[in-house]
């Protein structure tokens, strides 16, 4: 794993929160939705079909955890999920990576995808903390961390 470098791209649009026995968890930096990204540490891992079947296994249950962690953010900012949308998209950035996103019925980009509706919303410094720490206690109650 030490070849493993995080695409630049997702140091301009995240933050990091913690990581997992497989991925990095990073805090998705659009206050529209609740939004944790997961980037499976695995040099030129683009495809899930990459990972060896024990890392498929486990990067299944680090998005279900990351769910329970999009749900906490959602409570913890006064607007509760009401559906998880899970994607491995890759178009625009190849390396590895897995969107966790809470959807609600009144979202801005509900029913369709959140992928390409509008700008990005800044968190305010207070809401990006909240969220970090709702984040953070939710992976921490599935002892999936191996660090934070």
């Amino acid at each position: 794993m030490t070849d493993f470098r995080l695409a630049p791209a997702f140091a301009e649009t995240s933050a990091p929160l913690t990581m997992l026995g497989l991925c990095e968890a990073r805090l998705q930096l659009d206050a529209r939705w609740p939004w944790i990204v997961l980037i499976p540490r695995r040099p030129g891992a683009s495809e899930i079909a990459d990972l060896a079947p024990p890392d498929r296994v486990l990067l299944i249950e680090e998005i279900v955890a990351a769910g329970e962690a999009v749900r906490a953010i959602g409570v913890a900012l006064g607007r509760a999920v009401e559906k998880l949308n899970v994607g491995a998209l890759g178009n625009i950035t190849p390396q590895l990576h897995v969107h966790i996103v809470g959807r609600r019925a009144d979202d801005a980009a509900w029913p369709g995808p959140v992928w390409g509706v509008g700008e990005a919303t800044a968190y305010s410094p207070g809401a990006v903390e909240i969220a970090r720490a709702a984040a953070l206690n939710a992976f921490g109650s599935t002892k999936l961390n191996t660090a934070t």
